[in-house]
Order: structure tokens, then sequence, then C-alpha cells
């Protein structure tokens, strides 16, 4: 199993994230779909080389191509929402939020996945981005299609362990240099 070799690769002081790592990969919570594309989105979202590697590796057992292509476009496509909504969202002047964003998104109307299955995947890229305006929308889609508050939080858990693994690694790599 790639997540292994990546928590395997995790220094001691991080053990809790290699811990946190192998829990979640076991869950059930959501289908595999599902949990493989949150971990692949997240993973380019994070944009750690290694976490991305082995993430891909695992995930492309349980992800048609279609799938993976679509992961990758949420954490794509959530790149450039969050940044601009979340801009938005912490200026004062509501001048810009009444001009139209002119960003194309296409993708968002058909993703080439279900649209809950593409809707987590973009909650969960973005809580890494800190786009609150872009987690809440995305949020009462999920609700609003009987997405549970465990299942919610259990594609923000992903987030926040590939992320928290990336910072891991990425620092480690830059102690070594």
């Amino acid at each position: 199993m790639a997540l292994d070799v990546l928590a395997d690769m995790l220094p001691p002081y991080a053990r809790d994230m290699a811990q946190n790592l192998r829990i979640v990969a076991d869950e059930v919570v959501l289908n595999d779909a599902q949990k493989w594309g949150a971990f692949l989105a997240c993973a380019y979202a994070c944009g750690e080389t290694t976490v991305l590697k082995q993430v891909a590796r695992e995930a492309g057992a349980f992800l048609t191509p279609e799938a993976f292509d679509a992961a990758r476009s949420a954490a794509t496509i959530m790149s450039m929402n969050n940044v601009y909504y979340r801009a938005l969202h912490l200026m004062h002047n509501q001048e810009y939020a009444a001009l139209p964003a002119k960003l194309r998104m296409n993708v968002l109307g058909n993703p080439g996945v279900p649209k809950i299955d593409y809707e987590l995947w973009c909650f969960a890229v973005s809580a890494i981005n800190g786009c609150g305006l872009c987690l809440d929308s995305h949020e009462k889609v999920l609700r609003s299609h009987a997405v549970t508050a465990v299942e919610v939080q259990f594609a923000l858990r992903i987030a926040a362990i590939v992320t928290a693994v990336g910072v891991v690694l990425r620092a480690e790599a830059a102690c070594r240099d």
C-alpha cells in the first residue's frame, strides 16, 4: 500500500500523522471513489512531490481514469476559485463582489463524475486553501444532497492529514538540503 510507504517516511515526531494517515485510509465513511478522489485532489492541492506520487499510485487502483482527471480538475479549479473568492470575502470594498468573475469554470457543470463526489473534493481542497466562502458554498450543496456531517467532516480530515504530511516531508527535505 502506497500510503503505508508514505506513513513510513515520516519521522518519529510526526507519528501521529502516520497513524492518522493509516486510519483514514482504512475508514469506510465514504465510498472508495469519494475517498480516493479526495485524497488525490488534496495531494494535488498540497503540492508536495512525494505525497502526490504516493497518493496517485494508491488512488489509481480505486479511481476510473475519468474520476482521476476529475479529482485533479477539482484541485485545479479550486486553486483558482479559492484565491479569487477568498480575496472578495476579505476585501472591505464590496464593489468587486458585484463584478462578474469572468473565470472559466465549465468543469463545475460537468466534471465527469457524480456531483456529490466532485463537491466533496472541491470542499476538501477549499479547506486546504482556506476559503471560507467556498467551504460554505460546497458544504451547503453537499448537505442539500443528504451528505451527512460525518461524511463532510471525513473529507475535511483527509485534507488536514494530507496537508500535514506534506508539510512534514517538505520541511524534512529542506533540512537535508
